[in-house]
């Protein structure tokens, strides 16, 4: 996976005011984030419970309900950032999953 800086572009809701961005270091970094953002959603979800159960198609759907998500890759060669849409973030997110459950 790539070790170049990612910005990753969030709006969860239609509204621009909505729209929140973050920086990593690495595109790994920015995909653990997209799985913390999601576990941070269960635990305000039910916050009562203390352990919550889930699966990639639970958080893939979460990722499905937000007006917009992307990111920004960072190009070492020519110093630009590549645009990634949602379903490149999804097959990243399931690599980082896959990689962490080995």
């Amino acid at each position: 996976m790539s070790e170049s800086h990612c910005i990753l572009l969030v709006q969860p809701k239609r509204t621009p005011a909505s729209r929140t961005y973050s920086d990593y270091e690495t595109v790994k970094e920015a995909m653990l984030g997209v799985v913390t953002m999601f576990q941070a959603h269960l635990e305000e979800k039910y916050p009562t419970r203390k352990h919550i159960d889930y699966d990639v198609s639970d958080l893939f759907q979460y990722l499905d309900s937000f007006s917009d998500i992307g990111c920004l890759v960072l190009q070492p060669g020519s110093l630009t950032y590549k645009p990634h849409d949602k379903e490149w973030i999804k097959a990243k997110v399931f690599l980082t999953l896959k990689e962490a459950s080995e």
